[in-house]
């Protein structure tokens, strides 16, 4: 004897002909609903991974809140960074500078290449305290003395940069004297300042490592003619979730009125952010499709399952088979092909993710061209993260669905009268 209940022991039966393990039909229903889940697992942990990073490097570079000023730079930050971080939520403040200025490169042997870029003066004292740029160092040191710059990694190997090569810059006030000395006809060149690359950058996003330069504050407010000013405050909170984000702006608001512009990291990002987010919901809703037409695969195989075993269930019924053992039957066989589907579907994914990287860069290869190029995504690697929630909703609703495609064929079968079956045989 079984210890399995008949109806599950018959289904089982029925799956497996005498002369194979498995049907190729049942093969096939099952390839459905694995493919189906491995595709939904792989594609919501991927841009679920691109979402968790894009935050992370964000929240690194622009810090959690930023107070700018209004018309000009802030003079008076000293007394605003004692202010603002005596705030119970903050727990770091520095001052930046953004400035765009013109480089041109100082090889040994070549010509000199001009480039522009974006300055962004810091106090590396306090900037570890708002921010990871201290931690992105990927070649040289982390040390800005006067006249030193950080360059982006991808800016970097565009023109050859190391750390020691020389960098000649051209700042504001000076471009301003050579613009004024041109229209009065005057014959007068301003001198460029030599710079020194101290290290290389890497900050996660390509955009920022195409175009980032990061010096001393002192040498950006040189660049940008700012004198004593800053372009703004950055803001690290204990926590950087949206509650606490604008309830930290609405404090700063209320306190300091039209003074000065406070903008948060979410604000400021919200464009790419919630195109993420209405994306990953949409992609999880329709790649469920595909796990809806493996149960179409199921209903129709259980369908002409019934109709081939019409003489079976005639002889079931008649020896005393009730009609919800028969519905159990046809219920139980689209039950171990959804939890085989599911079971297989999520070992396949996970390893499609655990070598996602490693399969790209094969298919790189094969190919002969970059398939996931970091100018389009920002990520250098495929990013991926998955979460548990996700993953049990995936495979609970993959396998409720697969038990719902059985319901039609077991209806059917459970209807089907003694007499009418035999008859028809």
């Amino acid at each position: 004897m079984s210890p399995l209940p008949f109806e599950l022991a018959l289904a089982l039966r029925y799956l497996r002909p005498k002369r194979t393990f498995f049907s190729v039909i049942t093969l096939l229903c099952i390839l459905g609903v694995t493919l189906g889940v491995a595709v939904l697992i792989i594609v919501i942990s991927v841009m679920t991974g691109f979402d968790r990073q894009l935050r992370s490097k964000l929240v690194g570079f622009q810090a959690h809140v930023q107070v700018l000023g209004v018309g000009g730079p802030i003079n008076d930050w000293r007394r605003l960074v004692d202010e603002i971080g005596t705030l119970p939520e903050v727990s770091g403040v520095a001052p930046f500078i953004n400035t765009q200025v013109l480089f041109e490169t100082q090889p040994e042997h070549g010509n000199p290449v001009p480039f522009g870029a974006m300055v962004r003066g810091i106090d590396p004292r306090l900037e570890a305290r708002v921010s990871n740029l201290t931690n992105a160092i990927f070649e040289g040191e982390f040390r800005l003395t006067p006249n030193s710059l950080l360059v982006g990694y991808e800016l970097a190997r565009d023109y050859q940069l190391k750390p020691g090569d020389r960098v000649a810059a051209y700042s504001l006030p000076a471009l301003h004297k050579m613009r004024e000395a041109y229209q009065q006809k005057r014959e007068e060149a301003s001198l460029a300042e030599d710079f020194i690359v101290r290290g290389i950058l890497d900050l996660g996003l390509n955009d920022l490592n195409t175009s980032l330069i990061l010096t001393s504050l002192g040498d950006a407010q040189q660049l940008g003619g700012q004198e004593e000013g800053v372009q703004g405050l950055k803001l690290m909170l204990h926590s950087p979730d949206e509650f606490a984000t604008e309830r930290v702006r609405n404090e700063l608001v209320r306190k300091y009125g039209d003074a000065y512009r406070v903008t948060t990291w979410l604000l400021d990002n919200s464009t790419i952010l919630n195109a993420l987010q209405t994306e990953r919901a949409m992609m999880f809703y329709i790649l469920f499709f595909i796990v809806i037409v493996a149960a179409f695969g199921i209903m129709s195989a259980l369908i002409t399952f019934v109709v081939q075993k019409t003489r079976e269930i005639g002889v079931l019924k008649a020896l005393g088979g009730s009609p919800l053992s028969v519905a159990a039957l046809f219920l139980g066989q689209s039950l171990v092909v959804g939890v085989l589907g599911v079971l297989s579907g999520l070992a396949f994914g996970l390893l499609a993710l655990r070598y996602r990287n490693e399969f790209l860069r094969f298919m790189n290869e094969q190919v002969g061209f970059d398939l996931f190029p970091a100018s389009i995504y920002q990520f250098r690697e495929l990013p991926a993260e998955t979460i548990t929630s996700d993953v049990v909703i995936i495979c609970g609703g993959s396998l409720i669905i697969c038990i719902f495609a059985g319901v039609l064929p077991a209806l059917r079968a459970a209807l089907l009268q003694p007499v009418e079956a035999l008859r028809n045989e």
